[in-house]
């Protein structure tokens, strides 16, 4: 078995064989298996699959079905799962513990996977939180320091919440969506955002965000 590993360690390992699925499932009590397919669902299965091996510690072995075709067969055989390319299978102890396939393979459907049952590379956490939500620091710092009005700093928020295109995890959207709920029902004008009294104090509420966004 080889291992080929990046400067973060990550850990991909071809499986070819039989025998290779299960060493690898052996060796590794978490780790995922990924059916590699030859059309453009896979690049772009296997591409949001990297984008969580970048933050998260997991071993991935990954089959290409048409050369191995033996091995592919044996991961259906022993996880009694139906065959996909692409396919992407989450073991514990040797044991299927999730599987998602096909064009389900995106951020929303592996987000609370990775979250619950695989570790975060060491800082990957912080470098995360930095890079995403400092824009709303920025906002809420300045409202708490009396730079922005109520109503000012609630569009501008929201309105930020809503065109933001990064990739936003759950975890992040659930912390975002506090102050003032999902940003896709504010649609213009300040009588959608309602009166944040309703809510709480705005800025006790802002205040414990931004100590929990750290």
């Amino acid at each position: 078995m080889t291992a080929n590993a990046t400067e973060q360690t990550q850990v991909l390992v071809p499986l070819t064989t039989p025998e290779e699925v299960d060493r690898f499932l052996q060796d590794y009590p978490l780790a995922a298996i990924f059916k590699a397919g030859t059309c453009h669902k896979t690049m772009q299965g296997f591409g949001v699959v990297e984008s969580f091996l970048q933050r998260h510690e997991l071993p991935v072995g990954f089959i290409r079905v048409v050369e191995w075709r033996p091995a592919s067969n044996h991961v259906a055989e022993r996880t009694g799962l139906v065959h996909h390319s692409p396919q992407f299978i989450l073991f514990r102890d040797g044991e299927a513990q999730f599987e998602v396939n096909n064009w389900d393979i995106t951020p929303q459907a592996l987000e609370p996977v990775f979250r619950q049952h695989v570790p975060l590379r060491e800082g990957a956490a912080k470098v995360a939180t930095d890079d995403n939500v400092e824009p709303y620091r920025r906002l809420m710092r300045a409202y708490l320091a009396g730079e922005l009005s109520e109503w000012a700093f609630q569009d501008q928020y929201v309105t930020l919440f809503r065109d933001d295109a990064s990739l936003r995890s759950q975890r992040e959207f659930e912390l975002l969506s506090r102050l003032f709920g999902d940003p896709d029902a504010y649609h213009g004008g300040l009588h959608q955002l309602g009166a944040p009294q309703e809510r709480g104090d705005l800025r006790e509420r802002v205040q414990a965000l931004l100590n929990e966004l750290g």
